[in-house]
Formats: C-alpha cells, structure tokens, sequence
C-alpha cells in the first residue's frame, strides 16, 4: 500500500513537477491577494494572452522566449492602462478588446511560421516536461517578485483600498501601479513552463479568492493564499499522476474545488450570524 502511495516520487519528471508547482505557488498567491482586492482579476487574464505574440516573435528573432514573453505583457498593461486613462470605455472592456486583439495577432503569427514548437506546451504548459533550467528561470522570478511584494505589502495594499489616501500619504501611486503590473508580467512568464498562457490566470486569481473568503484580514490572506496554493499543486499533480490526466489542469481543479468549500463555508457562516445578530438586537 504504502509502496503505492510513494510511487510517484521514483519518477525524476514528477518531482520536478512538485519542485516547479512549489516554486510558483509563491508569487501566483501572493500576487492574486492584490488582484482580488484591487479588482485587478482580469488584468491578470489580459496580459496571460497578451504573451503570446511576444513568444512567436522572440521565437522568430532567436531570442529568449521569457524576453518575448515579459515585454508583450508590459505592452498591453501599459497599453491597457494609457487607453483606460484617455478615453471614456470602462478598464474591463479595453482590457478585453487589447488582450483578445493580442492572443488573435499571435495566433495569426504562429500559423504562419515553420517551427517544431508545440502550441498546446505554449497554451497549456508542460509541467512533466520542465528542465532544469525551467527550473532556475522560475526560482528565480519567483523570489525577486515574492521578495518585492513582502518588502512593500504594506504600500501595495494602501493603494489597492485607497489609491487617493495612498498618494495623500506621499506614496508614488505610478511606481506602484506599474510597479505591480511588472510583477504580473514576470510571474506569468515564470509561470508558462509549467501551466502555460490560459492555465496561469487561475493561479493568478482562485488563491486570493480563497483566502478572501476564509479570513477578512489581509495579514492572514498572505500566508493562507500562499498554504492554498501549495496544498493544491501538490494534490493535482500527485492526482494526475494516477488518472493519467494533465497535471496543470488537474491543480486548477484542486483550487476550484477547495474554492467551492470555502464559498459554501463562508455563506453558512454568513446565515449563522444573521439570526444571532438579529436575536442580540432584539
């Protein structure tokens, strides 16, 4: 039984799986407590397509594709942001017409080149398939960016509750703005190996939301968040390995699951206090 049980870590490719899904689950969760408070969800959507385009091109000027990557993000956050400030259209709906109107030009791009790369590792990512240099890359995006948002969690929440208190207070509001729309880019970069362009958003958002429903204090969220998403990554891909499925998929199931629990909890507990509090008024 026990010998079953362990099976899954005699494979070299499923360890690495684990060590990869440790290493993002860091920022992702992290990240995703901002975006959930700030309303920043599909933000973090917008630029995970956006990437695409930058991918295909970095592939045709042999260059890095995290190069690629990282720059077509920060393109459509700024992009995004300039459109969003000069205009009268509302932020979600730029941000859907600039992150669709980027996946489509990179898919265009990709169907009219000759490459051996595979769509679906781009789109899906390929967390049995890491290498050691996936590996290197993502560890170390994930601790610059897990290192910044600690260091000025304090600054990043006063402008995700308050922006107009936070620039009252001497905070530079455009720093940390696209300060952290930077640190969105980056973790999705480090995030493509393993759970590809279309899987990243649910690590970027099904974290915070969790821990959104779990605490109301933004102190716990961090760490809760951050519990969430490794509990998760370690049973979707132990799961995967077992019902033959693909382990990317397969953890954002896990956080759906676990977000349902959480929603069900959180709406008792709301119906408990409702005729407790109405009785003390009473």
């Amino acid at each position: 039984m026990m010998d079953s049980l362990l099976f899954p870590f005699q494979f070299a490719f499923m360890n690495n799986a684990f060590l990869m899904m440790a290493i993002i689950a860091v920022p992702t969760s992290l990240l995703s407590c901002f975006l959930v408070l700030k309303g920043w969800s599909l933000m973090g959507d917008a630029i995970s397509h956006a990437v695409l385009p930058g991918i295909v091109l970095a592939y045709l000027l042999n260059i890095p594709l995290i190069i690629g990557a990282f720059v077509a993000g920060m393109f459509c956050a700024l992009s995004t942001g300039f459109l969003a400030n000069n205009s009268r259209v509302k932020q979600d709906t730029i941000m859907g017409i600039v992150f669709s109107g980027m996946f489509g030009f990179g898919l265009v791009l990709y169907t009219k080149i000759s490459t051996e790369m595979h769509l679906d590792h781009i789109l899906f990512g390929n967390m049995l398939g890491v290498s050691a240099q996936d590996l290197w890359t993502a560890g170390g995006i994930a601790a610059l960016v897990a290192t910044i948002i600690i260091a000025k969690r304090q600054d990043f929440m006063l402008h995700a509750f308050d922006p107009v208190q936070a620039q009252a207070v001497g905070l530079r509001v455009g720093w940390l703005h696209y300060g952290l729309l930077s640190l969105i880019s980056l973790t999705i970069v480090a995030t493509l190996a393993a759970v590809g362009i279309i899987l990243a958003i649910g690590l970027l958002i099904a974290p915070g939301a969790i821990a959104f429903l779990v605490t109301k204090r933004f102190a716990i969220m961090l760490p809760v968040a951050v519990g969430v998403t490794m509990v998760s990554g370690f049973l979707g891909v132990y799961i995967s390995f077992f019902i033959d499925s693909a382990p990317a998929p397969t953890v954002i199931l896990v956080l759906t699951a676990i977000f349902i629990a959480a929603f069900i909890r959180a709406n008792r507990k709301m119906r408990q206090a409702g005729p407790d509090a109405a009785a003390m008024n009473g």
